[in-house]
């Protein structure tokens, strides 16, 4: 990796007419520079390349690269040139951080993950009918850069692109590309083709909604050979997803190049579920994704201030306040406060009782590591009340099936809790008790049989609803079908029927 080349005091222009102002960062084949155009003001990057080994003849090419291309994903070359020492590129700047940066972080949600590839394959089919293979897509070199409130992406890095009619300056037996996003047939020995950047958009779309990349392994070799299997179907980690872009995930790993589709139709493709009613169904998801969390952590947080006795009275507001207000800015943070609230009301009844929260607590931030915006949904049993038979859908979202079947089961009970709360002051004769194991069994005895039924009917039926969605109608009819034995429990016939049907139609619908 290359070091941001320093610069001298003549060094400070480049071109002529780009002052230098910081670096921006790093690459196996140069630094990257902002600089100001002195002729207008207007900021731009300036990618340096130092002249030495095959680095000048792949910086000519990268330029002369964009110079064929003109799509707002494709950055502009806006002057190219050389000195003794290096070649330098001025390129169009964006502002903004890389997909791979927004991966880490677990900022993207499912429908940004998708429009992100979608806007990928749009910059790709753009290059490709005019003869570019880009030859390195990667989220490393995928910008999502601020352009207000819409999603906007810029394509990098087309330093090991390959023109149509142009040799490849690739030495034999080296394969350009970062391994973990090289399609099968280029580590076969054939050549670079449109086909392998499409493979390429699709591991890093299966990497940004599984959460995890499907070949990544310890050893460069084991990669290698997991490339060449294949991935895992995408529908056995986010059985949830909308099926058609289960299979357009599926169709861009094939390991058989001609299976797939051109970047054109794949972009149209994942598009297609944004059409229509499934507009409606993605902006409301997007909303909910953006302020359920934290509505509910203000909920959570606001409600155990209010029901446990210790802080005074004019605090559960502007504590429900502060959580929801934190979990909209820093989610984990505001989750993590807002679970951290009945710490210790529950310390002045009983030691052992803060204690066992605590670390329930700690253990309920840690299941859901991968969904990390879902800890706060528990509230929703004490909301829903009745209707709780609407909670696996409420989780169908959860990547993980431990999570939609705890969370859904934690949520009716932590609904018994509520109304036991509020019944009276917490007994269980605890106050004298310091062992959290002996406080968990009163617990566990105190909860009625058939609340713990009910817990586990719903947090069963949340495991299997993205499995019975994928199934189709009749799927879905089966799962409502055995969902409704719900009701054969001591709890209101009418909310669960409803809540069933509710559930039932909404799958249909999406589906």
């Amino acid at each position: 990796m290359l070091q941001a080349l320093p610069l001298r005091l003549d060094e400070r222009r480049f071109l002529g007419r780009y002052r230098a102002v910081r670096p921006l960062g790093n690459g196996a084949s140069g630094a990257v520079w902002l600089a100001v155009d002195e002729r207008d003001g207007r900021e731009v990057a300036v990618k340096i390349v130092p002249r030495t080994g095959t680095l000048e003849s792949r910086a000519r090419r990268e330029a002369q690269a964009l110079a064929h291309l003109e799509h707002p994903r494709c950055p502009r070359v806006l002057a190219c040139g050389r000195d003794n020492t290096n070649v330098y590129i001025a390129l169009e700047y964006a502002r903004g951080r890389t997909l791979r940066e927004a991966l880490r972080d677990r900022e993207l949600t499912d429908a940004d993950a998708v429009e992100a590839a979608a806007q990928v394959l749009d910059g790709l089919a753009h290059a490709h009918a005019r003869g570019v293979v880009h030859r390195d897509v990667k989220p490393a070199n995928v910008l999502l850069a601020d352009d207000g409130d819409s999603l906007s992406i810029r394509l990098l890095d087309f330093g090991l692109a390959r023109l149509a009619g142009t040799d490849t300056l690739t030495e034999a037996g080296n394969v350009p590309g970062t391994l973990a996003y090289i399609a099968p047939e280029r580590l076969r020995g054939a050549s670079a083709t449109a086909a392998g950047d499409v493979w390429s958009t699709g591991v890093l779309l299966y990497e940004a909604l599984a959460g995890t990349h499907p070949f990544w392994r310890p050893t460069l070799p084991e990669t290698a050979a997991a490339i060449a299997r294949g991935a895992e179907p995408l529908e056995r980690i986010r059985p949830d997803l909308p099926k058609p872009i289960l299979v357009a995930v599926d169709r861009a790993l094939s390991v058989d190049a001609a299976r797939r589709p051109s970047a054109a139709k794949l972009a149209a493709v994942l598009r297609r579920r944004s059409r229509g009613g499934g507009d409606a169904w993605n902006r409301v998801g997007e909303v909910a994704t953006r302020f359920a969390p934290a509505a509910l952590a203000g909920v959570y947080a606001g409600a155990a201030a209010l029901l446990l006795p210790f802080f005074p009275a004019h605090w559960p507001a502007a504590i429900a306040a502060i959580a929801a207000g934190t979990t909209l800015l820093a989610p984990r943070l505001g989750i993590a406060l807002a679970l951290a609230v009945p710490v210790l009301p529950l310390g002045n009844v009983a030691l052992a009782l803060a204690l066992l929260y605590a670390a329930a607590a700690t253990a309920w931030l840690a299941l859901h590591v991968r969904d990390c915006d879902r800890p706060p949904f528990v509230t929703l049993g004490p909301l829903l009340g009745p209707f709780a038979a609407l909670l696996p859908l409420a989780y169908a979202g959860a990547r993980s099936p431990l999570v939609r079947g705890l969370g859904a089961a934690a949520a009716v009970l932590l609904a018994e809790a509520v109304r036991a709360i509020r019944a009276g002051p917490i007994a269980l004769g605890l106050p004298e008790s310091r062992d959290p194991l002996a406080a968990a069994g009163a617990l566990l005895r105190a909860v009625p049989e058939s609340v713990a039924l009910e817990a586990a009917a719903l947090g069963a039926a949340a495991v299997l609803l993205p499995y019975a969605a994928r199934r189709g109608p009749w799927g879905i009819a089966a799962w409502g079908a055995a969902t409704m034995a719900v009701s054969l429990l001591p709890v209101p016939f009418l909310p669960v029927a409803a809540a069933v049907w509710l559930t039932c139609g909404v799958l249909v619908t999406r589906t």
